[in-house]
């Protein structure tokens, strides 16, 4: 699987973490950044390229994370195309994509345990999309929104 990560300064060596547990697993990682500690720098710089290659590439996922992951999932759903989800749970992780088909999921590495982190980086990219018609027609309205400016 394809995943495109990035971050800002807080998520920085978190993101490290990430990275060689989703490359254990055999998964493709493409890291946007940022690559260095610059406590001064900007999650949307990092976090919108990962979002733009998800959405470039369908059937990839993406990840996003800083001390909340608040603003890193404002900045991800700017891209067109993109349901990018905060996840504080298992559950949530997993009805981010059962009923949301989120393709990226952001995470507020200061929020949380790395151990419990991964193992919602796990639940989100091993849950699929129930699919049901209710989702989908709700899924169809976001994007016809989002394509049109109306529902």
């Amino acid at each position: 699987m394809k995943i495109h990560i990035g971050s800002d300064h807080a998520g920085l060596d978190f993101k490290a973490v990430i990275i060689a547990h989703l490359k254990s697993q055999g998964h493709d990682v493409v890291d946007h950044g940022p690559h260095v500690m610059d406590p001064l720098d900007d999650y949307p710089v990092f976090c919108i390229p990962a979002a733009q290659a998800v959405a470039q590439e369908p059937g990839s996922f993406g990840i996003v994370l800083g001390g909340s992951g608040n603003g890193e999932q404002i900045a991800a759903n700017k891209v067109k195309g993109i349901r990018a989800a905060l996840a504080w749970s298992i559950d949530t992780a997993k009805l981010a994509r059962q009923h949301n088909d989120a393709n990226v999921l952001s995470i507020g590495g200061r929020m949380h345990s790395e151990e419990f982190c991964l193992e919602m980086v796990d639940a989100f990219l091993s849950e699929p999309y129930s699919g049901d018609e209710r989702h989908q027609r709700r899924i169809n309205l976001i994007t016809k929104y989002e394509n049109e400016g109306k529902f």
